[in-house]
């Protein structure tokens, strides 16, 4: 409903003409390979894949179209991988229609376009501290409950597994896990 609002709202406008529109993350390639858009409009929340990795996926196939991310999830951790790859801008979806007309419009022109409570939000947050194995573990630890199934989901040793998670609890001032990973995704960095 959200999606269908959004292009109608979009189509308008004299200079804008939405050419696809698709439900999953996972169908996002595939449709733009079909229409060639000159800009993509993408939320984090997609079933099939996040819009982080549609993105960063269209922006290899079709490096010509311009990527804007449009989420409620106004996370400094998404807005720096969003840019990392190759989004011309991120949105929040509470702004009005004109600016993300005109959001499409400075895209097409090459700007990069970023809310900027969200800029000044991201710079004061700075990256994430957890190293590459951190962040797979926690990424992990999600889904698996204990340090054992952890530990044979990634090949690891549980010793190896505990201390990793050691280190991201307190890097991320978090008492135990769960903290850790909600501490994580509040931040954009899972």
């Amino acid at each position: 409903m959200v999606r269908g609002a959004l292009a109608s709202l979009l189509n308008l406008e004299p200079d804008i003409e939405v050419v696809a529109q698709v439900s999953r993350g996972d169908e996002v390639v595939a449709a733009a390979a079909a229409a060639i858009p000159d800009v993509a409009l993408l939320d984090i929340e997609m079933p099939g894949r996040t819009g982080l990795d549609a993105a960063d996926e269209l922006a290899r196939a079709l490096p010509a179209c311009r990527i804007l991310i449009l989420t409620t999830f106004g996370r400094p951790g998404y807005l720096r991988r969003a840019m990392e790859g190759g989004a011309a801008g991120f949105l929040l979806k509470d702004a009005p229609a004109s600016e993300l007309a005109s959001a499409i419009r400075r895209a097409i022109a090459g700007e990069r376009v970023v809310d900027p409570g969200l800029a000044a939000a991201a710079l004061s947050e700075g990256e994430s501290p957890l190293t590459p194995r951190e962040h797979e573990v926690l990424l992990a630890s999600r889904e698996h409950a204990t340090v054992a199934d952890l530990a044979q989901a990634l090949f690891l040793s549980p010793g190896t597994v505990r201390n990793h998670l050691s280190s991201a609890m307190q890097k991320l001032d978090a008492r135990n896990r769960a903290e850790a990973v909600r501490v994580a995704e509040e931040k954009g960095w899972l």
